[in-house]
């Protein structure tokens, strides 16, 4: 979303000071946006991160996707370490796809623009500019 309602490269230092969040924890998730096509990571002076493409063209579905490990949910998502013991009469596993399907399908109606539909309200939020 800050990449989205920036005219600039930002650096994890910014977006981390500006969400209050680690700079570890979003320099681990920079990387994996960057392996994925996401945004482009710049090393050095004046380096830092920008959308791979515009905004509009960014699927949230997508990224969820490749950010996140929704074929997991629960145990039983997976046959090969599933020890559940009622997994053969439980009929939650079906239930529990069908939720994560739909989530899914929704967010792939929307792109990383409608996250910030108005990019200079956003950026006056986060104290980017002046109001």
């Amino acid at each position: 979303m800050f990449l989205a309602a920036s005219d600039t490269v930002q650096t994890i230092e910014t977006i981390a000071r500006s969400y209050a969040i680690s700079k570890n924890h979003l320099m681990k998730v920079a990387q994996k946006l960057a392996a994925d096509g996401y945004i482009i990571s710049t090393r050095g002076r004046g380096g830092g991160l920008t959308l791979a493409r515009p905004a509009s063209e960014i699927n949230l579905g997508a990224v969820i996707r490749a950010t996140e490990d929704t074929g997991n949910f629960v145990e039983c998502f997976d046959p090969v370490t599933n020890q559940c013991v009622a997994t053969a009469a439980c009929g939650l596993k079906h239930i529990l796809a069908g939720g994560v399907t739909t989530f899914l399908n929704h967010f792939d109606q929307y792109s990383v623009a409608d996250l910030v539909p108005n990019r200079r309200n956003f950026r006056v939020e986060l104290g980017l500019i002046d109001d």
